[in-house]
């Protein structure tokens, strides 16, 4: 019997064709003969205790001009899927959290979610980071101007950001000397109502922002280092950075080997980390990306490494 894949994302009619790892995903899971159901956030519900959805079969095409096709929208239980993709981009807010016990109540039900929703809701991508302080560098998570200025004195050189954004949205770079720390705090924090995060700056971006893809607790052998434009401090290809495919460094390495048995316990089969320099500096687990970069610089499949490893997790 085929597999049944359902994907929830933002809409597939959206996506950069030549940068979206969602549809590297799809591509390798019908490429097994799967079949594949979209979804949106907003399609998703609970009547009579069960999670449901409206659902659209959908296939996919590694075509810039027409790369898929959905069918008539039916009404079924998430759990009569085999496997689950969330891929909603976040922001990760309330609405995703509501999301994630759908999601509980279709793993309950039987199906395999990616990655494991608890995990989703207890691992906020910059905050996770910080159970692992051997590799990230200094950094401090506050709401307090006081003690974030603090550590803005005692660092000199800091990265201020919010907690639920991405793509480098909202990211600061103040160093010593620079008048503006007051109204980066204010507005961060909300006048101190929102927690954020400080990290000591990194020089080593000019090089890149190292996106090191993990499956099921392992790298891939390759990385994508995503280096700033002219100008900034942020590597992340939304805010302009380009992107260099490169082995891992024995660094790297070393990090994804602390790293990897956490993220193997907690059901986060593909994840994203974020290394500059030495330093792990945030851990994506949302809706991770640079599938199609990587492969096409050195044909790492892993799309297909990915749905081995969800094979695997079926026949268990």
């Amino acid at each position: 019997m085929t597999v049944r894949v359902g994907i929830i994302m933002d809409p597939i009619a959206q996506i950069a064709f030549k940068k979206d790892s969602s549809l590297a995903m799809l591509l390798a899971a019908q490429a097994r003969n799967w079949t594949l159901y979209y979804m949106e956030q907003r399609d998703l519900y609970q009547y009579g205790g069960q999670a449901r959805a409206r659902m659209r079969a959908l296939q996919v095409f590694n075509d810039p001009e027409h790369w898929y096709e959905t069918g008539e929208e039916t009404d079924a239980p998430l759990g009569e899927l085999d496997v689950i993709l969330m891929r909603k981009d976040p922001p990760f807010n309330g609405e995703f959290v509501y999301s994630t016990y759908l999601l509980e109540m279709a793993e309950r039900d039987g199906a395999l979610v990616v990655n494991r929703p608890q995990s989703l809701r207890d691992c906020n991508e910059k905050f996770f980071a910080t159970q692992f302080p051997q590799c990230t560098p200094p950094t401090l998570v506050s709401r307090r101007a006081d003690i974030l200025r603090e550590f803005a004195r005692d660092q000199r050189d800091v990265i201020l950001k919010p907690l639920d954004e991405m793509g480098g949205a909202s990211i600061f770079r103040h160093r010593e000397g620079d008048p503006n720390l007051s109204v980066i705090l204010e507005t961060l924090t909300e006048h101190g109502a929102r927690q954020i995060m400080a990290q000591r700056y990194i020089p080593e971006i000019k090089d890149g922002d190292k996106r090191i893809l993990m499956i099921d607790g392992e790298p891939v052998p390759y990385c994508l280092a995503r280096i700033p434009a002219a100008g900034e401090t942020r590597g992340n290809l939304a805010a302009g950075g380009r992107g260099v495919a490169q082995p891992l460094s024995d660094r790297d390495r070393e990090i994804a080997a602390i790293v990897g048995p956490e993220l193997r316990k907690r059901g986060l089969l593909f994840v994203g980390l974020d290394v500059i320099g030495d330093y792990l500096t945030e851990i994506n687990i949302t809706s991770p990306t640079c599938i199609r970069e990587i492969d096409n610089a050195f044909d790492t499949r892993i799309g297909e490494r990915l749905m081995d490893a969800i094979a695997q997790k079926l026949q268990r």
